[in-house]
């Protein structure tokens, strides 16, 4: 195992201590913000899977997101909670039925044409839920009241609640995290490696292509659905904005940010993108100019991304002492 590796594994008990005690010291505006950071990682990763690890650049992504977050609202109550264990099972199998109808058939192109297939796709959808009272149009809709999770006259759980909800996300995060390691590390994770480096030997060599993609696509259109419930259930409303090309920009940025083929560095990118999109929003509306300049500098300085940097850094401090030696 490398060691880069290695120093990466040991660094993720202290991250996961620094996010457990953070409620503790943080105020309410910052655990929103770390909770917001939290749900957008599992959205990159889920992404990260199709573009870092199989090769499939999609422009969509954002459509299984929202879709699973419209689910949220549609399977609740209007004026009562709704079941913890029927709302996030249904928002999950959502993403991962649309990606399931979606990759039926952007699966069958290659490079750009996948590309601009799958943005096709998600604008048919966004448009869906905009133009019809299906979602409540371009206003969106609300939910009213957040999951719970109950037995009997006692709640267990209460998403209302924001250190409820902050620790909900902290767990499914790293359930997320977990199951993409060993999903990566599994056969099917293998073959995606594979079709990522040469998907014509893959072909000859007889393995399912198809098949293999197909299941990798609804696997991160699942994940996504993930976050698309905590993202409902974190503000409260969903609107069509979250099924637009934007979005699909915005993660896609994400990962490119923190560097493709590494979940930590989705986790960096998705930290970088919305700290970065704070500041910048408070200093001027043009953030997205701002945003811009910052992303290309790191594409042309870091391609590996920013989870690259401590390897650059090492490199030159390394090389300059050779060369003073």
């Amino acid at each position: 195992m490398p060691l880069a590796r290695k120093k990466t594994r040991n660094y993720l008990p202290l991250v996961l201590l620094m996010l457990a005690l953070f409620p503790i010291f943080g105020s309410s505006y910052y655990n929103e913000l770390i909770g917001k950071i939290m749900i957008m990682t599992i959205f990159a990763m889920s992404l990260d899977l199709l573009v870092g690890f199989t090769g499939l650049v999609s422009f969509g992504h954002a459509a299984f997101f929202g879709v699973a977050a419209y689910s949220v609202v549609l399977l609740s109550p209007k004026y009562d909670p709704g079941n913890l264990l029927l709302v996030l099972p249904g928002a999950v199998f959502t993403g991962a039925a649309v990606a399931f109808v979606v990759g039926l058939f952007v699966l069958r192109t290659k490079g750009i044409y996948f590309i601009m297939v799958t943005l096709a796709f998600a604008q048919m959808i966004y448009f869906v839920f905009h133009d019809t009272p299906l979602g409540g149009g371009s206003d969106g809709a609300f939910l009213n009241v957040k999951p719970e999770l109950r037995i009997g006259e006692k709640v267990l759980l209460d998403l209302n609640e924001p250190m409820q909800f902050y620790y909900v996300v902290l767990v499914l995060l790293v359930v997320a995290y977990v199951f993409l390691r060993v999903l990566l590390r599994s056969p099917l994770g293998h073959a995606l490696a594979g079709i990522r480096s040469n998907e014509h030997r893959m072909l000859s060599l007889g393995f399912p292509v198809f098949l293999y993609k197909l299941a990798g696509f609804v696997t991160a259109g699942g994940i996504a659905g993930l976050a698309g419930f905590l993202s409902a259930c974190q503000y409260g409303f969903v609107t069509p904005e979250i099924l637009s090309w934007h979005q699909s920009g915005n993660v896609l940025l994400m990962v490119i940010l923190g560097g493709m083929g590494t979940l930590n560095g989705a986790a960096i990118g998705a930290f970088a993108f919305v700290v970065l999109q704070e500041v910048f929003s408070a200093l001027t509306k043009h953030w997205q100019l701002l945003m811009g300049v910052v992303i290309v500098t790191v594409v042309m300085v870091l391609p590996g991304g920013l989870s690259s940097l401590p390897a650059r850094l090492k490199g030159l401090l390394i090389g300059g002492g050779n060369r003073n030696g």
